[in-house]
């Protein structure tokens, strides 16, 4: 109700502006005041227009008050200071519109959005790293979902990368096992585990003598080529580390629609017809000479910068590589494509640009029932639509920003730049660990490292922490506190209430930092049940809960009628005055719901959702602690004040739910 409020502000002031100044103004910023004393909005339109209208902005601001009229759902207008507009709703009717779940619907763009997030290298166990791509993506689409618009949710598997092929040189010169083998260690569980330590064993070997790198170099090219025994075996680990890490972000109610797979857009020549495309159109040229000499090259200069995949900073060839090769090679001079060139294909399917079109089969059923579909060569006849969308968002991380703005500009080389506008890269940085937390988990720190802000994780190294052992540790650390305070539930309730803290926890402690930070974890700081933590956004609902259950109320119930138990009158008795400001700040504060969701939507940043989540969270204490609500005399307060906690509730438990955060019966 609050965006709507804000939009219909906008709209009549626009029209003051039209009608008074004969002026177009396709922007007002509209702010919010630093107390709840001052109003609900912020104008500062008189300092924009005073250059314009020569004039002093506090006089502006008075002629804007003056003249702009009634507006419904607006109270007031005031001037203050040099100029600014202070704008007061009425309160009585947006706590009646948000009692009765009023809002209004919003315009929704047309066509479905993409959302690729994860894209882990199918070569080993997920670890914490991927988990905050694969948070941040699925609550992003989740924030989609709640403004409703259609999403499809892809997961991008390179299974015929660099880290595919070092597991397999791992099996087979270092391990020298056969097919039949790999395929009963595959079948076993934790495989991805034991790949994991393959991984890393495959690194030294290459670092004991260079001259290994030649094995990774004859893999590449037989995975490439395909239909031989070393691409089976590929084929074989890929696909098998791929539904552990399915069943990994399953844990965390993480779900995709699509995997396409590297494998499909070599075999079904993607790249072939992206090619000749990007050829007839200029934008890429072939190099005679210079350091490029037999590459085709994007036509804009570059800067030098390594070959990327989607799920790890992918390991140079060799030495020579990591100086002479720039990223806008798109492909090199022995005839292979990069990572950047596949790529580009790949993007022109998902906008409908390329002419061909995947096979398809299912590939992993959710317990839900959901079907997860992967790419093939030939697939299943009857298959839902994907690709072809209007909007796409890259859940990847900022290292490889240079590689996505390559993509973006083959789109605006082809003429396609409408598309290209709409092809947005969703950077976020790293995750490390605390020292605490590093030495929790069994890894010996010297002094330097204990000194540090924190430690960065590489798997490569075989340092890190892979996802499930952190959903294990935190699942186990809940458990604890779980089991001390409820002793009278079920083994099993706990239990269920154990997972449901721990995965809320992680969840919003890789959204409450912004996309840019590094975000350095710690168990104690995730798990703590007060401050700016998932649980204690979690308790906050349950102590709401509490309240009905010691009253015999329903609250469910309750708040689908609080707006007939309460009238516009007792709403306007009990929100006005300096009595009234600190609830009336809770129920603003929970009338923003779907402005923070629109928010969060137009800047990619769901960290804004987890600071409206806190501070929900933060006021209802305030209002729990100071209002005795089932104790209150005044039958008429104690149902306005009752109607409160029921609004909060509600609006925390879908703000929660946004972020994939589920809330337990007790904490």
């Amino acid at each position: 109700m609050y965006r709507y409020l804000e939009r219909r502000l906008v709209e009549h002031l626009r029209e003051f502006l039209r009608r008074t100044y004969g002026l177009e103004s396709a922007n007002i910023v509209v702010e919010q005041p630093p107390k709840i004393e001052f109003g609900e909005y912020a104008l500062p339109l008189a300092f924009e227009l005073a250059r314009k209208l020569r004039k002093a902005p506090r006089k502006i601001a008075e002629e804007i008050v003056a003249g702009v009229g009634a507006i419904p759902g607006f109270e007031k207008f005031e001037v203050a200071g040099g100029g600014y507009i202070n704008v007061r709703v009425n309160r009585a009717e947006l706590a009646a519109a948000l009692a009765a779940d009023e809002e209004p619907a919003a315009d929704v763009p047309t066509g479905k959005v993409l959302v690729e997030h994860s894209s882990i290298n199918p070569n080993k166990a997920a670890h914490i790293g991927h988990l905050r791509n694969a948070i941040l993506g699925d609550t992003f689409v989740r924030l989609l979902r709640f403004a409703g618009r259609e999403v499809d949710v892809q997961n991008y598997i390179d299974n015929t990368g660099a880290q595919v092929a070092d597991v397999v040189v791992g099996f087979l010169h270092i391990e020298q096992k056969s097919r039949a083998q790999i395929e009963a260690l595959a079948a076993a569980p934790r495989f991805d585990y034991y790949c994991w330590d393959l991984y890393a064993r495959v690194s030294h070997w290459y670092e004991e003598d260079k001259s290994n790198l030649q094995a990774r170099l004859a893999t590449l090219h037989a995975i490439e080529g395909g239909n031989n025994e070393t691409a089976a075996i590929a084929d074989l680990i890929s696909t098998a580390v791929l539904k552990h890490h399915l069943e990994t972000m399953d844990r965390l109610d993480i779900e995709y629609d699509f995997l396409p797979r590297e494998s499909e857009i070599l075999h079904l020549h993607f790249w072939d017809a992206a090619f000749t495309k990007l050829k007839e159109a200029g934008v890429l040229t072939y190099e005679d000479e210079g350091k490029n000499q037999g590459c085709w090259v994007m036509r804009r200069a570059g800067t030098v910068a390594e070959p990327l995949t989607r799920g790890d900073t992918a390991e140079k060839i060799t030495e020579e590589k990591i100086t002479e090769e720039d990223q806008k090679v798109i492909v090199r001079s022995n005839g292979t494509v990069g990572y950047v060139g596949k790529d580009i294909a790949y993007h022109m399917w998902k906008f409908g640009l390329l002419g061909r079109d995947f096979g398809y089969r299912k590939f992993y059923r959710y317990p839900n029932a959901h079907d997860c579909w992967i790419s093939t060569t030939e697939g299943e006849k009857d298959h839902p639509h994907f690709g072809d969308v209007a909007e796409i968002y890259n859940v990847i991380d900022a290292r490889q920003s240079e590689a996505q703005n390559t993509v973006i500009e083959a789109l605006r080389g082809l003429g396609h730049g409408e598309a290209a506008d709409r092809y947005t890269h969703f950077s976020y940085e790293m995750v490390a660990l605390t020292p605490r937390c590093a030495a929790e988990l069994g890894y010996q720190l010297s002094e330097e490292d204990k000194a540090r802000p924190w430690i960065e994780v590489s798997g490569r190294k075989g340092f890190g922490v892979k996802a499930d052992d952190l959903l294990d540790a935190l699942i186990t650390s809940a458990a604890k506190e779980v089991d001390g305070r409820h002793p009278e539930l079920s083994a099993a309730e706990r239990a269920g209430i154990a997972v449901q803290i721990a995965i809320g926890a992680l969840r919003y402690f890789m959204l409450k930092f912004t996309k840019p930070s590094v975000i350095a974890f710690d168990f104690k700081d995730a798990l703590s049940f007060e401050g700016d933590t998932g649980p204690y956004a979690q308790y906050a609902v349950v102590r709401a809960s509490n309240i009905f259950r010691k009253g015999g109320l329903d609250p469910e119930s309750f708040c689908r009628d609080a707006a007939n138990l309460v009238s516009k009158e007792e709403f306007a008795k009990y929100l006005t005055g300096e009595s009234g400001n600190d609830i009336w700040e809770l129920w603003l504060t929970a009338a923003k719901t779907s402005y923070i969701v629109g928010q969060c939507i137009a800047t990619t940043e769901p960290a804004y959702l987890a600071k409206h989540a806190f501070q929900l969270a933060q006021l209802f204490s305030t209002f729990y602690h100071r209002y005795p609500i089932l104790s209150e005399a005044d039958e008429g307060r104690r149902t306005f004040l009752l109607a409160t906690a029921a609004v909060v509730r509600r609006e925390l438990i879908r703000v929660l739910a946004a972020m994939g955060i589920d809330v337990p019966p007790v904490m």
